[in-house]
């Protein structure tokens, strides 16, 4: 039996093949290079801004995170199409399925995901869809006081778990608008923002794993590892509602001067005119609508009812108001980047995967998972053939909980986090800064993998 290879030897014997894989990594590396440093180029806009305004463009645009993988994903594409043996009928075959080695069958369009993320995203934001959600987290915040603290701990708790029901995009639309109306405004102290930027982030990576239809790196494997929902609550359910649970509790009570301060201004929000039922619950329907057509892949019928809830909301318009379009179309830009970038990460990430033991395997996951969205992790290891084997159920149970787990540790790790990113920035003096969003990430994400250990 001849002895196995290591890492090294399978990764190099992997790309002797096709020198571009390296190329493409290393484009890759760039964008997360680029991510990180986005606060740099916005604070350098701001200091060049009077006195050259091309520079200054120049640099706002680098400055935006949710347009850094959609600018790198161009630059690979003008290297594929320039790269001996590869040209432009084989980069736009690419981008446009997915399949880099070109023996996959034809099928949808890889850019369902980053279209449905935009679609939901309009749709959670409307008008309609914002008030019922305030309206039922506020009731519940006034059964403990009604206070900022209790908005704070509401917000963080309930509205992550809306991810397991309307996907969690549409759940990160709604907590960062109600936390921006109501928590945000009242100017917490930086790091109290910072804390509760992180608990977002991590709450609703981990608030989605109650089904298997909501969070995008459970899609991803629920079919091909036979998962249903009585599997995935049973692995994962009740250890991230104990995790979301610890943490806030936790966060609350180190922060518990800094919350109980801002009480006295945590009143007198300016409420919307609520909507009519019957305009609400076509929203809703809307919104189910979008999230069944997802599961099917049928990316013509998503995009046709987006077009009756556009004509929908002009007919309606005496309930309606502006519909948010800009956040949800760099969020979309962001992930379309980050499926073409990430669709050539395969040829190192799996072999990687693929000799590792339940406890590494996990952290490594998690470690993947921070610069490289959560999704794309799992859909690489449902192709390593030893996961898929039957007695390999701790192994399945190690990758998802650390895809889950790391959700939050950066911007990128899960698809909704952008979009969380875009509807809150705004409060970050030069925007949010990844090293602190990922310091104070770490206590949630140590929480959520302990839980994930002990109860699965």
């Amino acid at each position: 039996m001849p002895a196995p290879i290591g890492l090294w030897q399978e990764l190099t014997a992997a790309a002797a093949g096709d020198a571009f894989l390296w190329a493409g990594t290393a484009i890759f590396l760039g964008a997360v290079v680029h991510a990180f440093l986005t606060p740099k180029f916005a604070q350098a806009a701001q200091r060049v801004g009077s006195t050259s305004p091309r520079r200054a463009a120049l640099l706002h645009l680098l400055g935006e995170v949710e347009a850094v993988f959609g600018i790198w994903a161009f630059i690979l594409f003008a290297a594929l199409s320039c790269w001996p043996g590869k040209g432009w009928v084989f980069a736009c075959r690419y981008v446009e399925s997915g399949d880099y080695a070109g023996t996959a069958p034809a099928g949808p369009s890889q850019f369902i995901e980053p279209i449905f993320v935009f679609v939901i995203m309009v749709m959670a934001a409307s008008r309609p869809v914002m008030g019922l959600a305030a309206g039922w987290l506020g009731v519940v915040a006034r059964w403990f006081g009604g206070s900022a603290r209790a908005q704070w701990f509401v917000l963080l708790t309930l509205a992550p778990l809306l991810g397991s029901l309307i996907t969690e995009p549409a759940a990160m639309t709604i907590a960062a608008m109600l936390l921006s109306a109501r928590f945000y405004s009242l100017k917490p102290p930086d790091r109290l923002a910072y804390a509760t930027l992180a608990l977002l982030f991590v709450n609703i990576s981990v608030g989605g794993a109650l089904t298997h239809f909501a969070a995008p790196p459970i899609v991803m494997v629920a079919a091909k590892w036979g998962w249903g929902l009585k599997e995935v609550f049973g692995q994962f359910g009740v250890a991230s509602l104990l995790a979301i649970a610890i943490s806030n509790l936790s966060y609350g009570w180190f922060f518990r001067r800094e919350l109980a301060a801002l009480v006295a201004s945590s009143r007198g929000e300016d409420e919307n005119e609520a909507a009519p039922l019957w305009v609400t619950a076509v929203h809703l329907i809307f919104m189910v609508w979008t999230v069944v057509m997802l599961s099917g892949h049928h990316l013509g019928w998503m995009l046709g009812g987006f077009l009756a809830f556009l004509a929908f909301t002009v007919a309606t318009s005496k309930w309606q108001g502006a519909l948010s379009l800009r956040g949800p179309m760099l969020v979309g830009f962001f992930l379309a980047g980050l499926v073409v970038l990430g669709g050539v990460q395969g040829w190192w990430i799996s072999p990687i995967l693929g000799r590792l033991d339940t406890l590494t395997l996990m952290g490594v996951s998690t470690l993947l998972t921070s610069f490289n969205d959560n999704a794309a992790v799992t859909y690489l290891a449902s192709q390593v053939a030893d996961l898929a084997r039957p007695g390999a159920e701790g192994l399945r149970h190690a990758v998802m909980a650390g895809a889950l787990a790391g959700g939050g540790l950066t911007v990128i790790a899960n698809a909704p986090n952008p979009a969380g990113q875009s509807i809150l920035a705004r409060w970050f003096q030069g925007g949010v800064s990844p090293l602190r969003l990922l310091l104070w990430a770490l206590w949630p994400t140590l929480v959520a993998m302990g839980c994930f250990l002990l109860l699965k």
